[in-house]
Parts: C-alpha cells; sequence; structure tokens
C-alpha cells in the first residue's frame, strides 16, 4: 500500500482535516531505529482486518491499529500506555468523542501482553491482527524475526536470545489467537514457527 494510499484512508476515517495527525505517524513509524514497527506493519495490519469478518467495533479496531505502535523504544517497558496516551490526544484534537478515545486507548494497551477478555471481540480482533505475523510462512516469519533482531541490534546475542526465547514461549502457553477466524487461519502454522525460532535461539 503506497503512502498516499495510506494518507487518504487514513483521512476518510475523521470529519475534519487529519493531515497533522497522519504526518506524525508517519514521522514516528519512520524513525531510523525501526526495521519491523514501520508503517509496512500498519499497511499489513489493514490488510488482515479488511480480509477478516465484519465486526461492529471495525472503527476503534482500525485507529487502534494506527496508533499502536506510534512509541516504539526497544528499552522501554511504556510503549504501548504512551501510544494510547498519544491516540487519544491525537483523537481529540481531532474532535473523536470521548467514549471513542478510551477504547482505542484500551485496545492500544492490550497489545503490551496480548491477553483478552473473553467476550472482548474488539480485543481479540485487534490482537489477532497485531499477531498475525506469527502465523505466515516460514520465509515470512524468518523476515520479521530479523527485523524484530535488527530493532534489538544493541542488545548483545547472550542477552537476547534467552530474553527473546522467554517471550516466544510464552506465546505457546495458551492459544496464541482468541479470534476465531485468526485461530482457524493462523495458530498451527505460528505453533510451528514459534517452536522453530525458539530452536535457533536456543543453539
Amino acid at each position: 500500500m503506497s503512502l498516499e494510499s495510506l494518507r487518504e484512508r487514513f483521512l476518510r476515517l475523521f470529519a475534519q482535516p487529519a493531515d497533522v495527525a497522519f504526518d506524525g505517524l508517519v514521522a514516528r513509524y519512520g524513525e531510523v531505529t525501526r526495521a519491523y514497527h514501520t508503517l509496512d506493519h500498519i499497511a499489513d495490519c489493514l490488510a488482515e482486518l479488511d480480509a477478516s469478518p465484519p465486526i461492529a467495533e471495525a472503527r476503534a479496531v482500525e485507529l487502534a491499529i494506527w496508533w499502536h505502535d506510534a512509541v516504539y523504544e526497544v528499552a522501554s517497558s511504556e510503549n504501548e500506555r504512551r501510544s494510547a496516551e498519544l491516540a487519544e490526544r491525537d483523537l481529540a484534537l481531532l474532535g473523536e468523542p470521548s467514549e471513542l478515545r478510551y477504547e482505542v486507548g484500551r485496545l492500544i494497551l492490550l497489545t503490551a501482553g496480548h491477553a483478552v477478555a473473553e467476550g472482548d471481540d474488539a480485543g481479540a480482533r485487534l490482537v489477532g491482527i497485531d499477531l498475525s505475523v506469527l502465523g505466515r510462512s516460514a520465509e515470512a516469519y524468518d523476515a520479521y524475526a530479523a527485523a524484530i533482531r535488527q530493532e534489538y541490534a544493541q542488545v548483545p546475542d547472550a542477552l537476547y536470545r534467552p530474553g527473546r526465547a522467554r517471550i516466544l514461549q510464552g506465546f505457546l502457553e495458551g492459544p496464541i489467537y482468541a479470534d476465531p477466524y485468526f485461530a482457524q487461519r493462523y495458530e498451527a502454522q505460528a505453533r510451528a514457527n514459534l517452536q522453530r525460532e525458539i530452536a535457533l535461539l536456543s543453539e
């Protein structure tokens, strides 16, 4: 999806001009320290949203997609919180109601641990979209894993490998996808990909 196509899609979400908000997101997702958490990731997430079954909360989910990785610093544990706060501030400036702003912020916070309460259809959809890369082909998954390693280039292997393996193992301790659509489409391949990377990290 081209930058202009992304811009047009973003602007259609709002009743008033939103170029400033879009340009701000472009600048953030274009930071030189990013290799995976870029606009390409956002475009990929939007494509997953479009391909998934209709959902009543689709607009809130889409807005959460746009902002969910707006703040991304590899050494910080506050990225999701700060991304949620940025989304709520930007949406307030765009005249969006408080209920929607809160919901978008809530959805973004779910991407920190990817745990979704039963019955949270919007949360399950966003988390499924965010984790869809785990269930892609082995080649696509390996490209994703390499990009994540690039973002953590300053972390030595002795720390990165066990830390990354612990994170991946956590996904395997239960169902990866709470959304039935993503579970059917990606669960099996995601588990195979994760097990394969864990084995490589342990070598």
